[in-house]
């Protein structure tokens, strides 16, 4: 094996350009993506089974929400924590330990007896999570040219996107068949297997320097981001969204950020450096994350809801339906990922991924209770087409402007803000459906003679079966015509992305994984065998 050392006048350190092999890449690649699978099935497995969980421990809507909103929260605010930890520490250690949190996470889940033990059990398996998703793409940037990741990232993409769409279709065959706890159980030994695949095949070349961790930086980042998401689940309904209540968590926020970009700025070795921020592509490539987050927790999420509740779907017929969201996303991911590693050409992929996600939000929009599901899958299969051709694209041009010191903390950052889009989507896609669902159950009930006692919690409970047959049919109408609504607003939030990539310079997908100028003026090239 043949690699290629270079040095810079700002930094003395030898870098080894990896000259790996594509079958020793793949290796390498097949317990990352093993990992990286099942933590991603872990953010949307249990969306068919929430109405089982929640039913069987006395949850409500709001508990709903929140099962898949404490993975997130947790995944987000200590993803570019981990991002930052790859560029200081070992690669291989870091996901080897995300991956334990992950296991103990899922454990803990399973045995769960009450609504409060499944949060904190999910929100460790989103600690695990972090670390899983930054540290994937950051090892993938470290041994990987960014003109040949391209083809590398398409099958992370697809990967990602089948594992965030089919984790329905697995909760709800593992629902009805040996019971909700196995949603969680089931993640144990595909992720032993991802360990040990990590354990033999991965060899990194470790860059040494000093190390400064930023840990005020690290709290801030956990407060600005966890308080916004704690007052949308609430705004609304056990108070006023312009109330004193809201400014207990909104100035607190407003506070925390100022604080951070203080600290930021000062700090030697800053979580979310201001000169990555600043960056045009990276900028505008956090902003399209942002909206494809929305995009892509939120609607596979309540996707599933609407079968269940609103059609009257089992969870694994509910599953079955998802398929379309599942091969768009899989067609979407590879095809472009393909196609960007032959042509080196990645805005016109990027661009026709944004027009068919909005398409495909849109036409979404327009579903309610009496929607046909041919017409549905047609629209999902759109909706994947465009999630395919965003998600991993988005970190791969903005890993094309740092070096190989910085990879992990520019992807974590993209990843971050991805993250922190699909939460607050949840977060307030749920809260808007929750409060629409009510109004229509108190219209509903009353246009039937039905009695509503004043302040009474409608529509809070998912146990279906509990529920009177005339109370049901309002309870599955409401749902039906409520989530159409939400997509609506995707498909608003979605157009800035189309923006976002549009304004994107279209520079040239470099060859090598470090970044340096390509005559070498200074001669610091030479070969090393």
């Amino acid at each position: 094996m043949t690699t290629t050392a270079r040095t810079s006048m700002s930094d003395t350190t030898t870098f080894k350009e990896p000259d790996l092999s594509h079958k020793e890449i793949l290796e390498v690649l097949t317990g990352l993506l093993s990992m990286l699978f099942v933590a991603m099935v872990s953010s949307t497995i249990v969306s068919t089974a929430l109405p089982t969980i929640i039913g069987d421990l006395q949850g409500s809507q709001t508990s709903y929400t929140w099962v898949v909103t404490a993975t997130l929260l947790a995944m987000t605010v200590t993803s570019p924590i981990w991002s930052k930890l790859s560029d200081l520490f070992d690669k291989k250690m870091l996901v080897q330990v995300s991956g334990v949190l992950f296991l103990l996470g899922a454990l803990a889940a399973g045995f769960s007896q009450n609504v409060p033990q499944l949060l904190g059990a999910r929100a460790l398996q989103g600690l695990g999570v972090g670390g899983l998703m930054a540290l994937s793409q950051a090892i993938m940037g470290s041994i990987i040219p960014p003109r040949e990741r391209g083809r590398y990232t398409g099958y992370m993409a697809a990967v990602m996107a089948v594992a965030t769409v089919s984790g329905p279709l697995l909760g709800g065959l593992l629902v009805d068949s040996v019971g909700w706890r196995w949603c969680f159980w089931a993640a144990v030994p595909i992720s032993l297997v991802g360990l040990g695949m990590l354990q033999k095949f991965l060899h990194l070349e470790r860059v040494r320097r000093e190390v400064r961790i930023d840990w005020w930086g690290a709290i801030l980042i956990s407060i600005a981001a966890s308080l916004p998401l704690i007052w949308v689940s609430f705004a609304g309904k056990n108070y006023d969204w312009v109330s004193v209540e809201s400014a207990y968590f909104l100035v607190p926020t407003l506070l925390a950020v100022i604080a951070l970009i203080v600290v930021e700025r000062r700090h030697p070795e800053p979580l979310i450096p201001g000169r990555i921020l600043l960056e045009k592509t990276t900028s505008l490539a956090i902003i399209g994350s942002i909206a494809v987050g929305i995009a892509q927790f939120g609607t596979s999420v309540f996707l599933s809801q609407f079968f269940q509740v609103a059609q009257g779907f089992s969870p694994t017929e509910a599953g079955l339906l998802m398929l379309p969201l599942i091969i768009g996303s899989m067609i979407g991911a590879t095809v472009s990922g393909q196609l960007i590693t032959r042509t080196g050409a990645w805005k016109p992929y990027m661009l026709g991924g944004s027009v068919v996600l909005i398409l495909g939000l849109v036409l979404m929009g327009f579903t309610d209770h009496t929607t046909a599901i041919w017409h549905l899958s047609i629209y999902m299969v759109l909706m994947g087409l465009g999630q395919g051709m965003l998600m991993q694209n988005l970190v791969l041009v903005v890993q094309n402007t740092v070096d190989i010191k910085e990879i992990g903390t520019a992807s974590g950052v993209v990843s971050f803000f991805r993250s922190l889009g699909g939460t607050v989507g949840i977060a307030v896609l749920g809260a808007i459906l929750a409060n629409r669902v009510s109004d229509h159950i108190v219209t509903g009930m009353r246009d039937a003679g039905i009695p509503v006692a004043p302040g009474s919690n409608t529509g809070g409970s998912l146990d279906l079966d509990a529920l009177p047959a005339p109370v049901l049919e309002i309870v599955r109408h409401a749902y039906g015509d409520s989530t159409g609504y939400i997509f609506v607003i995707a498909g608003a939030v979605a157009v800035i992305t189309l923006v976002s990539v549009a304004l994107m310079p279209h520079t040239e997908l470099r060859t090598t994984v470090a970044k340096h100028d390509e005559k070498d003026p200074l001669g610091l090239e030479q070969p090393i065998d």
